[in-house]
């Protein structure tokens, strides 16, 4: 059975792209030229996966997203923002948006957003870890797929407490489907804070390009660097002396 897809934008020519791109993809496509259409579509089909864009006359993006966030909090809400507009995409993601793209979009992006969308649907049906925690040359490493958000503070919690018992410090080798919204980023940015007054030392490594540029932007690359690999991460901490608490 095919996979719901909802596309909520007021300029018709776009609704045409997606509706033939998302026909190809084998998406079950919903579309919606307001606002409100689109979320008493949403009432009546429940997708899980539904992309909006942010600015809207009448009822925004921002609304849309909110609305159906309380009609189903674990759809997968993709917003479509402007070329370079990250305050609003950051916006979003606190309004627990699970990613965003910008316009005009390109195929490559809109591919990787609905890819990164399809594992974190596929990880929450297989009720697998989210968090693992492993250790390797006196380095704990957290594993973290699917979604951070608000329900992951528990779990992530105590794998950082499993991981930092580790003599050289802690990395955290993110999922490309790996999706933080603005409760996780405060999450993160707190354990992230608790480590250094620890003198525990962190790297970061992994992530989309999106969410590279959202923790960039809200300075957690300055609690703990972001590198490509888990080996580049690996090789920071290997080479940088531990901080006193």
């Amino acid at each position: 059975m095919p996979l719901k897809i909802l596309v909520i934008d007021d300029e018709r020519p776009t609704l045409s792209m997606f509706r033939l791109m998302l026909d190809a993809y084998g998406f079950e496509v919903f579309t919606a030229e307001n606002g409100e259409e689109g979320i008493a579509l949403f009432r009546e089909h429940a997708m899980p996966i539904v992309l909006t864009d942010i600015k809207m006359p009448g009822m925004d993006g921002l609304e849309v997203l909110a609305r159906i966030k309380e009609l189903s909090p674990a759809t997968e809400v993709i917003i479509i923002t402007g070329h370079g507009d990250m305050d609003l995409a950051i916006k979003a993601l606190g309004l627990d948006a699970t990613d965003f793209i910008n316009k005009p979009i390109r195929k490559p992006a809109l591919d990787a957003a609905l890819g990164r969308a399809r594992e974190r649907i596929d990880l929450a049906k297989s009720r697998e870890e989210d968090f693992l925690v492993r250790q390797r040359d006196g380095v704990g490493i957290i594993d973290i797929r699917g979604a951070v958000n608000s329900g992951s503070e528990a779990r992530l919690k105590a794998a950082f407490d499993e991981a930092g018992t580790g003599p050289t410090g802690v990395v955290l080798s993110f999922s490309k489907s790996t999706s933080i919204n603005g409760a996780g980023i405060a999450l993160m940015t707190q354990l992230l804070l608790d480590c250094r007054k620890a003198g525990t030392a962190v790297a970061m490594a992994g992530l989309s390009d999106n969410f590279r540029q959202v923790l960039s932007m809200v300075g957690m690359t300055t609690l703990a660097p972001l590198y490509d690999t888990e080996e580049d991460a690996l090789a920071s901490l290997r080479t940088e002396p531990r901080s006193d608490p």
